[in-house]
């Protein structure tokens, strides 16, 4: 591969991930700084919990979609699909994304978790999976109303779901080594990141997500 190109998709990725779309959502259709409201955590959560469904819907949608181009910019490389090679590169791309998704350098470095696009990555890479942790994200959810912890669960299970159903069960040519690997590494950031979540969820202050449009934020 290209050395220029190599060097080249990565800054892109992060770039792409630094697109702030709760930032800019809430700005520009709420003038308001989602970052002083709620969580003062700039992603689709923090959106739906200030905001309404209505604003949250597209920041979620468009961050996922960050996860995905991300992961599509392989296509501008000769790397051999299926290969570790392949996959590894695909993962630094994604990792950079959500690099830029948390560190935004649109948004003053001051993001998201990266759940949505972290989700991206791993829809583009191994949607199976995804559709896995998603099915277990919505049990816990509906039963809960919790998001964060909804989403500390699907990241929990997620490594199991790669390496055992989908590495083990079904052999899916999508489970290289390295997308093993990465499965564990994504679980603890998603945990890692939530640590204050967890605090307030057993502190018994985290807040539950209501559906009602919500647009009294001063």
């Amino acid at each position: 591969m290209n050395i220029f190109i190599a060097l080249l998709l990565p800054v892109i990725a992060y770039a792409l991930g630094s697109i702030s779309s709760a930032v800019w959502v809430a700005n520009t259709f709420y003038k308001t700084d989602i970052r002083k409201h709620g969580s003062k955590n700039a992603g689709a959560t923090n959106v739906l919990r200030v905001l309404g469904h209505k604003a949250a819907i597209p920041v979620f949608l468009f961050d996922i979609l960050k996860g995905v181009l991300a992961v599509l910019l392989i296509h501008f490389t000769d790397l051999e699909k299926g290969t570790e090679a392949y996959t590894g590169y695909e993962i630094v791309l994604g990792t950079c994304a959500v690099l830029g998704h948390i560190i935004p350098l649109f948004a003053s470095f001051k993001g998201g978790k990266g759940v949505a696009t972290i989700a991206g990555i791993m829809l583009a890479i191994n949607p199976g999976a995804v559709a896995v942790a998603l099915g277990i994200f919505v049990i816990c959810f509906l039963t809960t109303h919790y998001v964060s912890l909804s989403s500390i669960t699907a990241a929990i299970f997620f490594p199991f779901i790669v390496i055992v159903i989908f590495g083990c069960w079904l052999r899916s040519e999508a489970t290289t080594l390295t997308m093993e690997i990465f499965s564990v590494i994504t679980a603890a950031i998603i945990v890692v990141t939530h640590r204050k979540n967890i605090r307030r969820l057993c502190n018994g202050t985290e807040s539950k997500i209501s559906f009602k449009k919500k647009t009294d934020v001063n």
